[in-house]
């Protein structure tokens, strides 16, 4: 298969040879197991059924999932092994099945998610960097309850030099209005503990570059306004993963007044979601790959 289904577009049979992502054709997952640590109405009481995929189309300099996100680890799968995971997942009491870096599977993903859905019961979550194609999203419309994308930057030069893609805010700003488009705002279980539909923007402030978040904020409000979808604003950066870039900021941790600050803001402006504790800045809550 000729692959051009993300940004990428590395246009590269993914059956002998790897393009950007550096995986091949078949599903190779890293870690497929009920999460804790996701925001509190997609963990739920029993968590939430994360399935990692292997490989990543943006790579960012300080991922905290390196070893999976570059291609080198993983289980190659078939559809209806991967499918009876995600049944087991369910089986096993997950309130909903995560699929966590999906991108570059999307048409791999589309016709074992109609065959599967039915059968789930539970809210498909795609969780992902939010560098999207919009032609790849409209072909999960109706298949995905949830999406869960990143917004990590407003700043062509910051993803360009931190993710090798100086056109991430472009296409993310598109993509997630295709999400919302399909999702619709956010819809609750009956208790208010489970997400069923709608979308969850996350976004990682990262050491240095509050001026960023900020200017991606405002952005975000003047396009979509403060209801369209849930924020959730993150501060578990590490330097332990960028320790080898040249970006001195990276090497150290976010401080107080930079979250806060951007925290302050998000409520200025409206929006509703989700906030952490600085003490979530540590590897120790990075999964075991």
């Amino acid at each position: 298969m000729i692959c051009d289904q993300c940004p990428r577009k590395c246009n590269i049979d993914r059956d002998g040879g790897v393009g950007f992502c550096r995986t091949g054709n078949a599903f190779s997952v890293a870690r497929i197991s009920r999460h804790a640590w996701e925001e509190p109405i997609i963990s739920g009481k029993n968590g939430s059924g994360t399935v990692f995929f292997s490989g990543c189309n943006l790579r960012c300099v300080f991922c905290q999932n390196r070893a999976i996100s570059r291609g080198d680890a993983g289980q190659i799968m078939s559809a209806d092994e991967l499918s009876d995971a995600m049944l087991r997942l369910v089986a096993e009491g997950a309130q909903n099945v995560n699929l966590v870096t999906p991108s570059h599977y999307t048409r791999q993903l589309v016709p074992l998610l109609e065959k599967i859905k039915p059968r789930l019961g539970v809210p498909v979550v795609w969780n992902s960097s939010g560098y999207e194609s919009v032609d790849s999203l409209r072909m999960l419309d109706g298949l995905v309850d949830v999406y869960l994308p990143d917004m990590k930057y407003f700043s062509p030069t910051l993803s360009a030099a931190y993710s090798s893609a100086p056109d991430y805010f472009e296409v993310a700003v598109s993509a997630l209005t295709e999400m919302l488009r399909q999702t619709g705002a956010p819809r609750f279980s009956a208790d208010g503990t489970a997400l069923l539909g709608g979308t969850v923007v996350r976004h990682l402030v990262l050491p240095g570059e509050r001026k960023d978040s900020i200017a991606l904020l405002r952005t975000l409000h003047e396009r979509f306004g403060s209801d369209a979808f849930l924020l959730s604003l993150m501060c578990q950066y590490t330097p332990d993963f960028a320790m080898d870039t040249p970006y001195k900021n990276l090497h150290r941790r976010l401080t107080s007044f930079e979250y806060d600050s951007v925290l302050a803001l998000a409520s200025d402006l409206g929006f509703v979601g989700f906030s952490q504790d600085l003490s979530s800045a540590s590897a120790a809550y990075t999964p075991d790959f």
